[in-house]
């Protein structure tokens, strides 16, 4: 049986790797290991060491908080909207461009965003 946690961060793995347009492949290569097992970890079937999460967090550029964040019992709408967003291409793509805006502009971008939302 998955534990909750090991699929949750499972999750979070191939979120950040979808985010930066990273392959399971690259992500293995990466970190030393063959990609099944990245696929693995990605569904939560395998648990990832330690020591392996710290080698994946810098590997996508994350700390390895990253993997553990939105995991508690309220956030389930959270997490179902992730899906949600993940399954749709054109949020997908938005949120790649997104990322790849320096900071500084993004920052900017996002208050854009939020100001635009709420005059709609």
């Amino acid at each position: 049986m998955v534990h909750p946690v090991d699929a949750h961060v499972g999750k979070r793995i191939r979120h950040r790797r979808w985010m930066t347009g990273v392959t399971q492949q690259q992500l293995a290569d990466r970190v030393g290991i063959k990609f099944q097992q990245i696929q693995k970890y990605e569904t939560g079937m395998n648990r990832v060491s330690a020591s392996r999460l710290w080698d994946i967090a810098h590997a996508l550029g994350v700390t390895v908080s990253f993997f553990f964040e939105g995991f508690n019992e309220e956030n389930t709408h959270r997490a179902n909207l992730s899906r949600e967003l993940v399954g749709d291409s054109e949020a997908l793509a938005l949120v790649r461009s997104y990322y790849a805006i320096p900071a500084p502009q993004r920052r900017r971008l996002f208050e854009l965003a939020k100001v635009l939302s709420d005059a709609a």
